[in-house]
């Protein structure tokens, strides 16, 4: 995609006072599992005092948080842990060995959800929670090409077998493009994208619209 001259508007004069950053990376593992490690740090640019750690210096983590999921083929939660680094209290850290509850939970409609329900108030950490929907996506971003790498050996092998034969995915193969459908401006069914990477979708919506 070429990239965009577009940019915010100029902010008028301004002081800093916090940053967060949040970094979550997907991975696969050799035994076939998926890992989701996020971390969550907030920091201040400038000295204060806490109640119970004293001052902390400007630039040093008020919070920070680590947190891994492992999920298996159907994005269902096989393990997952969290740590407490950095928290203005030491009591902070009880919310993040609560993470264990996950497991058995599935990436899908309706997790975070289900995720707050079992860290709920006081069974959890309020930014492990605000990062559980960036793993989930995460989550998706990584199992996307873990799928398209097995179904491009399946075709392959389907030519291997049959040279004469020219295999192409079916319209219905499960790719999980349905799933991607309306669910944001690009994914428009009635869209330029839609239209070119999925056009049985496309089809299918414009006569659902017909009729």
């Amino acid at each position: 995609m070429a990239p965009t001259s577009k940019a915010l508007s100029a902010p008028v004069q301004r002081e800093p006072m916090h940053t967060r950053r949040i970094e979550v990376q997907g991975f696969l593992r050799e035994d076939g599992l998926l890992d989701v490690d996020a971390r969550l740090v907030d920091t201040k640019p400038y000295t204060f005092a806490n109640e119970e750690s004293g001052e902390i210096p400007a630039g040093r983590p008020l919070h920070e948080m680590l947190v891994r999921i492992t999920v298996d083929e159907k994005l269902v939660i096989t393990a997952c842990e969290a740590v407490t680094l950095h928290s203005p209290y030491s009591e902070c850290g009880g919310g993040a060995e609560n993470m264990g509850v996950l497991v058995g939970l599935a990436l899908k409609a309706g997790f975070i959800k289900a995720a707050n329900e079992r860290l709920r108030g006081p069974l959890g950490c309020t930014h492990i929670r605000e990062m559980l929907q960036q793993i989930a996506t995460v989550a998706h971003q990584t199992m996307w090409p873990v799928r398209e790498r097995a179904r491009a050996r399946r075709l392959a092998e389907a030519q291997r077998l049959d040279p004469s034969r020219v295999v192409r995915p079916e319209p219905g193969d499960n790719d999980g493009s349905a799933g991607m459908l309306n669910t944001c401006f690009a994914y428009s069914a009635t869209g330029a994208v839609v239209r070119q990477r999925w056009p049985h979708l496309a089809t299918a919506a414009a006569d659902a619209a017909a009729s």
